[in-house]
């Protein structure tokens, strides 16, 4: 995804001192990025069949609507806590700089198929405890879709699920 690409930027040490994050504002700030990458998106995740499409808090939120409107599906959000009203189930996870939790309201997703999507796949922390946390409702879980992955770290192979990554980095 060499077009992609060129619309990221690298800023070393953010969050924290040894981090090189990898910011996609650039790319969302272009309109034919963005279509794009939606495009991409919805090429690789229709093969999936899903049902819904789940984004995580906050930057997946800007994929998972996007995708799941083309593809003509209902968008879930799994959100780090007290973001979301009504009866929720929460679950801990820890990623490459600390812990956090994640939690998604009570829905009846029995035997629905989900693709779940991120804006980055580092350690895998985020997508597993979302894996998690839709499985604990009964969904299907069918694979994953990033903008970007950082492979040493080797999130992927963490995860027993399909990953659809647009960019990888190596560092």
């Amino acid at each position: 995804m060499e077009d992609l690409q060129k619309w990221i930027k690298s800023y070393p040490d953010f969050p924290s001192k040894g981090i090189l994050f990898r910011d996609i504002s650039p790319l969302l700030a272009e309109p034919s990025a963005l279509s794009l990458l939606k495009d991409k998106f919805v090429e690789t995740i229709r093969p999936l069949s899903p049902d819904y499409i789940a984004g995580i808090d906050a930057r997946g939120f800007l994929f998972c609507t996007l995708v799941a409107e083309q593809l003509g599906l209902g968008a879930l959000m799994i959100r780090k806590p007290n973001k979301l009203p009504g009866e929720l189930i929460e679950k801990s996870y820890e990623l490459e700089y600390g812990t956090n939790s994640l939690s998604i309201q009570k829905l009846n997703l029995e035997n629905k198929s989900i693709v779940i999507i991120d804006d980055l796949l580092a350690t895998g922390g985020s997508m597993q405890c979302s894996k998690e946390l839709l499985e604990s409702l009964g969904a299907n879980v069918v694979g994953g879709a990033v903008v970007i992955e950082l492979t040493s770290l080797k999130g992927s192979s963490q995860l027993n699920m399909p990953i659809i990554s647009l960019i990888s980095y190596a560092d």
